[in-house]
């Protein structure tokens, strides 16, 4: 029996990375587009690598040119034109095309706990997350006009040994480290779910190629839904610093201060998130989320320890949260 074809664009980012390699030990033919030039993670083995640029349109007609899929999944389309680009090169070329849209989509703040895939798709903060609302919008049409087999998948905050999911990545932990405060917004105790890509991994491959996925979208996360406070603490702990220093800042504070870092906070991270995971189980029994963010927290110091080339401190960060800190830090009675 020949192996389906898949076509990963994209394929060595944190979450894609993992489904690729999940992807080869399920059996599929696995072909991998991109750059070529990320060296954190390479192509995993198993995979065929077509060179091509998604931002150069014609690279990816060029390295596709005269080939079929059994599905196509883009990690890196971001609007609503470059998936009207992939529909059209792709019609009549493949069995399903999936798009990894974002759970940042979904109404924000949300008016009800927790979120399914019927939540409104609002935010009227981000416009990252109002570009992948108007991608879905072009392929619900798609769907609705031509029966084209789309498939729409909205990952939260998914994170893997590579980055560090909390407010400025590794320059938080190398202020922890060397005994500096570090800004959590709020007071810390919204809550926040976090997944690990193996676990994503599980939902997309078990979606690939799956005929009851056509017409469908899906979020794919965890069910552990920690308080940043405790999010921070985790990573303070496997970092080896048991007493972090918090100084708690408003998101609007951070906002007026950083307008990329308060667009993410405002309009997806300052507000708690906790999902139903009911319709992706019904499809994938496999998934199961078996990574626990105290492992995979872990996992990640232990990674970036072994390649301190990767401990990269953003200077432009540590001197903001220098400012926000000396502004909201807690004065003691005089």
């Amino acid at each position: 029996m020949t192996a389906q074809k898949v076509l990963f664009i994209g394929g060595t980012g944190r979450l894609s990375w993992s489904c690729v390699e999940g992807a080869i030990r399920k059996g599929f033919d696995v072909q991998v587009l991109n750059r070529g030039q990320n060296d954190a993670r390479p192509v995993p083995a198993g995979a065929h690598f077509l060179k091509g640029n998604a931002r150069e349109p014609e690279t990816v007609r060029a390295a596709v040119q005269g080939m079929e899929f059994d599905a196509v999944v883009n990690f890196v389309a971001f609007t609503a034109e470059d998936v009207a680009f992939d529909l059209d090169l792709f019609r009549g070329r493949t069995g399903q095309y999936m798009f990894i849209s974002s759970a940042s989509a979904y109404q924000t703040p949300p008016a009800r706990l927790p979120i399914l895939e019927s939540t409104p798709l609002q935010n009227p903060i981000w416009a990252y997350s109002q570009n992948k609302i108007k991608a879905e919008d072009t392929l619900v049409h798609a769907y609705r006009e031509e029966g084209y087999p789309v498939t729409i998948v909205r990952p939260s905050h998914t994170y893997d040994k590579g980055v560090v999911p909390m407010i400025g990545g590794w320059t938080s932990i190398a202020r922890m480290r060397t005994g500096r405060e570090v800004v959590v917004h709020g007071d810390g105790s919204s809550l926040w779910t976090l997944t690990h890509a193996r676990d994503f991994a599980k939902g997309v491959v078990g979606l690939l190629a799956n005929p009851r996925a056509y017409g469908e979208s899906f979020h794919i996360t965890s069910d552990e839904a920690p308080c940043w406070n405790n999010i921070v603490l985790t990573l303070a702990r496997a970092a080896g610093v048991p007493e972090p220093k918090l100084v708690h800042v408003p998101s609007d504070a951070i906002a007026a201060v950083d307008k990329d870092w308060g667009d993410a906070l405002l309009g997806d991270m300052a507000h708690s998130l906790v999902f139903d995971n009911s319709k992706i189980r019904r499809l994938v029994p496999d998934f199961v989320c078996t990574t626990s963010f105290a492992e995979g927290a872990r996992e990640m110091m232990d990674w970036f320890d072994a390649h301190p080339e990767r401990q990269v401190s953003d200077p432009a960060k540590d001197r903001t949260m220098d400012w926000l800190i000396d502004a909201y830090r807690p004065r003691k009675p005089s």
